[in-house]
């Protein structure tokens, strides 16, 4: 085989295996994202790949057995076909590719003759995200007709409340940072290369270790269960890679464009502002995502520093709560589910232009 046509297949294959997995790891979200548009019944009737083209049986004709006058305690004969109450309930297929199938109880019940058909399954509606967003009540009616009130869960402002945490929480670790990351790699200074490596270190210590403490320090100054609390503990929680990432990223830029700004006179601040932080927005851009994404799926942060107060209750918390009481109503959980994920979607495929490039920074010297 030549060179050129083991490159040709070795091409095929990484590709298509990339393609697999970009399946694999899509369908769950696209599943995720038809069912909160599923009412109820239709979540617990059917799977959500029935949006699809799909073949299922359709009555075409009802029939009553009192009128056929068939004896549910023996063997019946229905369009043709026998069998008894337990295998008509089941479904029984005449010869001509019908389903004859009994519908109800022995006393009740009707006869339906069925045929199978192609169908889509597109009864969709918003009233899943009116009830998990808005926190508006329902009337549901069981199979029975007994109709059931359901209090929707408010998640508009376990929403704001995640935004308020989040946005700051991700935008002061990148200001600081950049400015240490700064430092490190253009000014020398005593302790530099100690208190680098400090940094790096910290990038292996499990944040759990610092909860208790942070927590007994918080209850000292009396900023527990505040948001200040919690942009705090995310700050220093980030600050290690952050520093690593940005440091990677700036050192790496061209000496002579900082020395010529440093001759016309231009300070460190000047330099880093008009110079330093524009010429980063990549490597800022893919920490932006990474301490996005972390601070937005928190959940043990949150808890610790926020407690249980419904008033700072962000989105991990209140889907943590809507699982807890609601944990059989998927149409709720599902809907809940994408308002959760929505947001970190626009972010990721915002700013992934930048990412790769960002995660690049200072691998390859010369």
């Amino acid at each position: 085989m030549s060179t050129k046509r083991r490159k040709l297949w070795g091409a095929i294959f990484v590709n298509g295996v990339l393609l697999l997995l970009v399946i694999i790891w899509t369908i769950p979200t696209m599943g995720i994202f038809v069912s909160s548009f599923r009412e109820r019944d239709d979540i617990a009737r059917t799977p959500w790949w029935y949006v699809l083209p799909h073949r299922e049986w359709q009555p075409v004709e009802v029939l009553d057995p009192n009128e056929l006058g068939l004896d549910s305690q023996g063997v019946m004969e229905i369009e043709g076909v026998t069998g008894t109450f337990e295998e008509f309930r089941e479904g029984v297929e005449t010869p001509d590719g019908k389903r004859i199938t009994w519908i109800g109880n022995r006393r009740l019940g009707s006869v339906e003759v069925q045929e199978r058909v192609w169908t889509t399954d597109w009864d969709f509606s918003l009233d899943n995200y009116r009830q998990v967003l808005a926190g508006q009540s329902f009337e549901f009616t069981r199979p029975d007709g007994t109709v059931e009130v359901v209090q929707g869960d408010n998640m508009l402002g376990a929403f704001i409340n995640s935004l308020a945490v989040t946005i700051p929480a991700t935008v002061i670790p990148i200001l600081i940072a950049a400015f240490a990351a700064y430092a490190f790699a253009w000014m020398r200074f005593p302790g530099r290369r100690p208190m680098f490596i400090m940094v790096v270190a910290l990038l292996v210590v499990p944040l759990q270790i610092a909860l208790v403490p942070i927590l007994r320090d918080y209850r000292l100054l009396n900023i527990n269960g505040t948001f200040l609390a919690i942009w705090l503990a995310h700050t220093g929680f980030g600050l290690a890679l952050a520093v690593y990432l940005l440091y990677n990223y700036i050192s790496q830029l061209p000496r002579e464009t900082l020395e010529s700004a440093f001759i016309d006179g231009a300070s460190h601040f000047t330099v880093f502002v008009r110079l330093i932080l524009p010429l980063s927005v990549p490597a800022l851009a893919s920490f932006a995502i990474f301490q996005f994404l972390w601070v937005w799926n928190d959940y043990l942060v949150a808890l610790v520093f926020l407690g249980g107060n419904p008033e700072f209750e962000l989105v991990t918390q209140r889907m943590a709560a809507i699982v807890g009481s609601r944990g059989s109503e998927w149409h709720l959980l599902t809907s809940g589910a994408f308002v959760s994920m929505v947001l970190p979607l626009l972010v990721f495929f915002s700013l992934q232009r930048y990412f790769v490039r960002g995660l690049l920074a200072g691998s390859v010297k010369g």
